[in-house]
């Protein structure tokens, strides 16, 4: 912990200089701009929380889906990737049975940790996340106990960069930093997560999110088995890779999209269930081509053909790790444009039916085509239909893909990103 008082040499030293180059990249207006950042969290802290005299930092990362677009709830393999993009928060321990989390524009979270049973009222809002983890927490036999944290986040809402994984994984890192010597894995902490989403916030979410953001860099995720899934962290150094990733938000409506999505998972179950399976992982891919016309009858086209983007792109996502184990950046690349390819055809995830004259994530992969050429690729970004796409374009290019993207959308709707190391993390001591 450090001195509330002597903070500002702290986030001025060399030690949190190579710390926040880790988080955020070597850029000297973005570490100033960190700077800032975290001394205004402190300020804050200090105002809500004055009597406390010491304090620590963490850091959790929201998350990319690279590669395996709507491929986790049939079982599938995903890459995903941390960005350098976080939720922060400033922590102090107050010795007590209360947890009390002041948010940035939302109102204080004030948990009682010795009630951890579900409490209707916080369905849906994240005093459920807080109360959830810190449950699961207790029951799995790890250390719990009371703190306050001011906690502010640039993880960018609807931009399907997952914002409220990178929350839960920032409680989870406190709690195991802080009464559990951070002993915990950070396959666990994701597990946890889920599961304070799930049982207590109430939304029937996968995994992936909250394992990106917790393992950090670049992940290779098998939900063959969802209770016991594979976890490869991948060492690529995107840095020097030459390339950014820019998420450009198209403006999109996400009112109403409910219905597209839960068509997704069910069309492809529909399928899985003619071969008398539950999801298509567990379909064989020669049985299922040899049986299509039968699969047609008994389900729909649309299903059969997200089926086979299923196929496709479970083949995309294990491929892309590869490429990105061997090095090969090039390939990587074309593997990322072949599952844009089969999103957009075989998916159909591109725009909604109920509203099909707009179109701004298919406009945007159109410019972003004619701006790039062979330089980069692009393909959409999370559940689809509305929201952002994303694209890997050359450091050197990045601003002339920025003005043209947002030329169109509007000024600061092109988010120029790099893939973060690390994931959930205390900061210094």
């Amino acid at each position: 912990m450090y001195n509330i008082n002597e903070i500002n040499n702290v986030i001025n030293s060399n030690e949190f200089l190579n710390t926040f180059k880790t988080l955020y990249g070597d850029n000297n207006n973005i570490l100033e701009q960190q700077k800032n950042r975290y001394l205004n969290a402190v300020e804050e802290f200090k105002e809500i929380f004055p009597e406390h005299s010491e304090v620590s930092f963490f850091s959790a990362p929201g998350r990319t889906e690279v590669g395996g677009n709507h491929t986790d709830h049939q079982h599938g393999i995903v890459l995903a990737a941390a960005v350098n993009l976080d939720v922060i928060a400033v922590v102090a321990l107050n010795d007590s049975n209360i947890v009390r989390v002041k948010s940035k524009g939302f109102p204080m979270d004030t948990i009682d940790i010795t009630n951890l049973d579900i409490v209707e009222e916080e369905t849906g809002h994240s005093a459920s996340i807080i109360r959830g983890i810190v449950s699961r927490f207790n029951q799995l036999g790890y250390k719990i106990g009371g703190f306050d944290a001011y906690t502010t986040s640039n993880v960018l809402k609807g931009s399907g960069l997952s914002s409220s994984a990178a929350f839960e994984n920032l409680i989870g890192t406190i709690l195991n930093n802080e009464f559990n010597e951070g002993k915990i894995s950070a396959v666990k902490i994701a597990i946890i997560s889920q599961y304070a989403e799930n049982k207590y916030f109430g939304k029937a979410c996968g995994l992936m999110d909250q394992m990106a953001s917790s393992v950090g860099g670049f992940s290779s995720m098998d939900f063959k088995d969802p209770s016991n899934p594979i976890i490869e962290k991948i060492d690529f150094d995107f840095a020097h890779s030459g390339y950014n990733l820019c998420v450009v938000d198209t403006k999109g409506n996400h009112a109403d999209l409910t219905p597209d999505y839960v068509a997704i998972p069910t069309e492809m179950k529909s399928v899985a269930k003619v071969f008398g399976k539950e999801v298509l992982r567990e379909v064989d891919k020669a049985e299922f081509y040899k049986n299509i016309k039968e699969a047609r009858e008994k389900t729909s086209d649309r299903a059969v053909i997200r089926a086979i983007h299923f196929f496709n792109e479970n083949d995309n996502a294990l491929n892309e790790a590869i490429a990105l184990k061997n090095n090969d950046f090039d390939l990587f690349k074309s593997i990322v444009r072949s599952s844009g390819n089969s999103s957009f055809k075989f998916l159909q995830n591109i725009f909604s039916t109920s509203c099909p004259l707009e179109q701004g994530v298919g406009l945007g992969l159109a410019i972003s085509e004619n701006i790039l050429g062979d330089k980069g690729v692009c393909r959409v970004h999370g559940g689809g239909f509305a929201g952002t796409i994303q694209a890997f374009v050359p450091t050197g290019f990045v601003d002339t893909y920025k003005k043209a993207m947002e030329n169109v959308f509007g000024e600061g709707s092109c988010y120029v990103l790099n893939i973060r190391s690390v994931g959930g993390t205390k900061i210094g001591k």
